[in-house]
């Protein structure tokens, strides 16, 4: 099943990630020190409880690959598999409020893999046997032949260029992608020895696209959901950020102002739009299109929002370096506004991505952002704390953001944001607008701006296809969630950002 299909569907891989992260939540909310331990030690087999197995063949390899989970919700690397470690192994240094990951983000669980079949054609039972055989005649290689009345390719000959496949009039032949690779849009997944999926960790920049294409959950990313808790439960002054795509992902009517009601209950001391850093990042990015692009000095003007887009530009087109605005990302210009304000704040972003996680890592930003955590380890938490919603339907709605920020949670919506801001600022200055979604397509278009070919544009790229809305830690369709960012874009009090807005103001 390709990604497109299984995204927004409640599946057993869904259900599973959210289950550990709500036991891996429990564990640090209320198990005691001394029995730490003991406790994570113990979720594989509250997962899988009975002697049968949910998911596996065997309830041993189910609760050996739980453990692998547990560790990288944990934000633990992966165990060895050659020599005999604890699921807990170096959870001291992991259990402080302090601690971030450890990298690589993205990690494939070797037990957990499929070994999926990459670029394969194969005839299926729908071969008829016809008299045409026109699949015979397509192929360049003579790699079919006919056993028995049917149609086989021997892989060996097989050069896998699908023209026996487009010749078959009865769409016999099955041609076989692994779900991870085919997401990938810049060929960063590969097979290992044993045929299993392998990330390179020097093309991958996070944006979790392959997680959630798989079918078997054999790719996970680290989280920070236990060093969080243990920093609300230490007394820290913990304050969230939350993104724009947060619009319908915990349920039908669940707005903004809920959500801060319940988690200023769970600890957390302020809850802050993520929009508010976007309103500033758009009204510089406006300026800086007309000062920098209509003025000549920049053939074009890349946005910076998407870190796995800016990540791209950074690992295969260093060239374009300096074409990369240089406005802030609206997860750390709302960071470090807040850090400003209040110093000893340790500052939580909510959002839809992973890659979130590798931009707040970097020397330059980790300081103003402490943690990064996706809507679904979102989930975990709440379940954990078995917030009912109901409680909070008197909250106070947020207001510190105007239409243009919210609307960088769709694709196509930063661009938009820039273009209305230089309409309402420059009214006479046209505008070239270009935009990317999904990798594959943010690489095309970038070869396209470096051979000059879009030279005074302002060009939006977005890793992941749809936008942020269809970033790997969502918890709902792109569709919908899409639905619900143009409903919160539309009620908005205000359309853009004021002209003058270089920082962003906290109420």
């Amino acid at each position: 099943m390709s990604e497109g299909n299984m995204r927004g569907l409640n599946t057993s891989v869904k259900k599973l990630r959210r289950e550990v992260f709500k036991q891996v939540a429990l564990v640090a909310f209320y198990s005691d020190p001394e029995r730490v331990n003991d406790d994570i030690e113990a979720i594989p087999y509250k997962i899988t409880p009975t002697e049968v197995p949910r998911f596996r063949e065997s309830i041993y390899r189910e609760r050996a690959i739980a453990g692998e989970r547990v560790r990288l919700a944990m934000g633990m690397s992966l165990r060895p598999s050659d020599k005999p470690v604890h699921i807990t192994a170096g959870v001291d240094q992991s259990n402080i409020s302090d601690k971030y990951y450890e990298p690589p983000l993205m990690q494939v669980i070797p037990s957990a893999c499929d070994k999926c079949p990459d670029n394969i054609y194969e005839v299926s039972d729908q071969c008829r046997g016809c008299v045409a055989k026109a699949c015979v005649a397509a192929c360049p290689r003579d790699a079919i032949s006919v056993v028995n009345g049917k149609t086989r390719i021997d892989q060996e000959k097989c050069i896998h260029c699908g023209k026996c496949k487009k010749a078959c009039p009865y769409d016999a032949i099955a041609h076989k992608v692994r779900p991870c690779s085919a997401a990938c849009g810049i060929k960063a997944i590969s097979t290992d020895e044993l045929g299993r999926a392998k990330i390179d960790n020097d093309k991958c920049v996070g944006c979790g696209q392959c997680m959630v294409s798989c079918p078997f959950a054999a790719i996970a990313d680290k989280s920070q959901i236990f060093q969080l808790i243990q920093a609300i439960k230490k007394g820290d002054y913990v304050v969230a950020e939350l993104a724009p795509a947060i619009m319908g992902q915990f349920g039908e009517g669940i707005t903004p102002a809920i959500i801060k009601g319940a988690l200023l209950d769970i600890g957390f001391k302020e809850v802050h739009e993520v929009a508010s850093g976007a309103d500033v990042g758009a009204a510089t990015e406006a300026h800086a299109y007309v000062e920098e692009v209509v003025s000549g000095k920049l053939p074009f003007l890349l946005t910076s929002c998407c870190p796995a887009w800016a990540m791209l530009a950074k690992k295969q087109f260093p060239q374009l370096i300096d074409k990369v605005s240089q406005a802030l990302t609206p997860m750390v210009a709302t960071a470090r506004k807040i850090k400003q304000r209040t110093p000893n704040a340790r500052v939580v972003f909510i959002g839809p991505c992973a890659a979130k996680k590798l931009e707040a890592s970097r020397e330059s930003v980790r300081s103003d952002v402490d943690f990064v955590i996706t809507f679904e380890e979102l989930a975990g938490i709440f379940d954990a704390k078995e917030i009912d919603f109901s409680k909070y339907k008197g909250e106070r709605s947020i207001h510190e953001a105007t239409g243009a920020g919210r609307g960088y949670a769709v694709a196509g919506g930063v661009a938009s944001a820039i273009e209305k801001c230089i309409q309402e600022y420059y009214p006479d200055v046209q505008v070239n607008i270009e935009h990317a979604e999904g990798l594959d397509a943010c690489k095309k278009m970038l070869l396209l701006a470096k051979a000059g070919k879009k030279n005074g544009c302002l060009i939006e790229g977005m890793g992941c296809p749809g936008g942020c809305v269809a970033g790997a830690g969502t918890n709902v369709s792109v569709e919908r969630a899409a639905a619900e960012v143009k409903k919160f874009v539309e009620n908005s009090t205000k359309a853009v950002p004021v002209k003058d807005l270089y920082e962003i103001e906290l109420p």
